[in-house]
């Protein structure tokens, strides 16, 4: 058998069915019609907020990163309780509004914005976060067309990464951000052209789980903005200084020590330097919100045995679920937490059993001889940490198969 991440602590079992805010699993896929379903615990993001908010300095703005789950009614349900969303694409900027988010309270990311993407955030008042001088140029050339004074905040890459991130965002040749070296000449010409600058953005990395690399990044972050800002000889009215907060998917994988960054970056904060003294802050997050708070569903269709292996065959997979089958920027594949949701807890034998998802394809494996209950068809397969990165982030047409249903509990 093979070990699989740890269960988040929200979850509990009555008479062996997995409940999600009180309610039995089964019981919420009848509601939904049917499975694949994903279900999301709103009041397991609040708590990861309220975490958030207790562990952090005071006055510390706290940003949503809706690219790790932009599902509707969640982000009608969390833009009351952070401070801002940050956005990837037109699209994103449609759904971030049409949530009730304050255009003021939106920063648009991205190396590749369409100029009608830039033209829609800049009528709309959203500050976009300039990943080059060429983009710098395209959005003051699209706000003098349509008559609106652009907001603009400089997006660095920055000289250093973040250790032992899961992805790296900043530090050497990225596609993302204007390099530290020129970064403030940018700013410096922004402003020169009217635009209404809005400070700086500076991401170096996400997935990290180790409290001591996110202490130093965040120190070298705020260091490397009053440089910068230093050089412009301006003081930026918001510096974003990232996340990167991760999650415990995998085995040995353990939670993230928030009070001691909050400490931390507390004692950065406290007396900034000079040209940051008029500043405000914001940290960006995204899967560290919601990731706990998912559940993905998936029925057990067949039981198989091959070659003396068992092989528990599901109707979802990775057209759902793609960061589960190892597809979804790991190196290595291992195994997230997954039960048997309708015998969740209970005591007796377990087997080794093998998840496979119904596309044909090898690739789609959701599970990996992990121990479970005797399996057998009809049993619901929770997979857990499916708050982020899921249903977004998955091949949905790949195949053919319909898309996963999504279902907000706790609202």
């Amino acid at each position: 058998m093979k070990p699989m991440g740890p269960i988040p602590p929200w979850f509990e079992a009555e008479e062996g069915m997995l409940l999600i805010e009180g309610s039995g699993v089964a019981a919420l896929v009848d509601e939904a019609g049917d499975t694949p379903l994903f279900v999301y615990d709103m009041n397991v993001v609040r708590a990861k907020i309220a975490l958030l908010r207790d562990a952090m300095p005071d006055g510390l703005h706290l940003h949503y990163a809706m690219k790790a789950n932009p599902y509707a009614p969640l982000l009608a349900a969390i833009g009351p309780l952070v401070d801002g969303f940050d956005i990837a694409s037109g699209g994103e900027l449609e759904m971030a509004l049409g949530s009730g988010m304050a255009a003021e309270r939106i920063s648009f990311a991205g190396p590749g914005k369409r100029d009608d993407e830039l033209r829609a955030a800049i009528q709309a008042g959203v500050t976009i976060n300039l990943e080059s001088e060429g983009e710098a140029a395209r959005a003051l050339g699209i706000g003098e067309i349509v008559g609106v004074t652009p907001r603009l905040a400089v997006r660095v890459n920055p000289d250093f990464d973040l250790k032992g991130s899961g992805m790296k965002m900043g530090g050497g040749a990225k596609p993302f951000g204007v390099d530290a070296e020129r970064a403030s000449a940018l700013a410096r010409s922004v402003i020169a052209a009217g635009a209404e600058w809005r400070g700086w953005h500076i991401f170096a990395g996400s997935q990290a789980l180790d409290a001591a690399a996110l202490m130093e990044t965040q120190a070298a972050t705020v260091a490397l903005a009053a440089r910068l800002s230093d050089e412009v000889g301006a003081t930026p009215p918001l510096v974003n200084i990232g996340g990167g907060f991760g999650v415990p998917y995998f085995p040995g994988d353990l939670p993230l020590d928030v009070k001691a960054i909050g400490l931390a970056l507390e004692e950065v904060l406290t007396l900034p330097p000079d040209s940051l003294r008029g500043s405000a802050f914001a940290l960006e997050l995204g899967r560290y919100l919601v990731a706990e708070a998912g559940v993905y569903l998936t029925r057990v269709v067949d039981v198989k045995d091959s070659h003396g292996e068992r092989f528990a065959i599901v109707d979802g997979g990775l057209h759902h679920q793609l960061a589960a089958s190892g597809n979804f920027g790991t190196v290595v594949r291992r195994n997230y937490p997954v039960a048997i949701a309708n015998k969740f807890g209970l005591e007796g034998p377990e087997q080794a059993v093998t998840v496979e998802g119904c596309l044909c394809t090898p690739l789609d494996r959701l599970a990996d001889k992990v121990a479970l209950p005797a399996v057998e068809p009809g049993d619901l397969i929770a997979i857990f940490l499916a708050g982020a990165y899921g249903a977004s982030a998955s091949p949905a047409a790949f195949l053919g198969h319909r898309p996963a249903l999504e279902m907000l509990v706790g609202d």
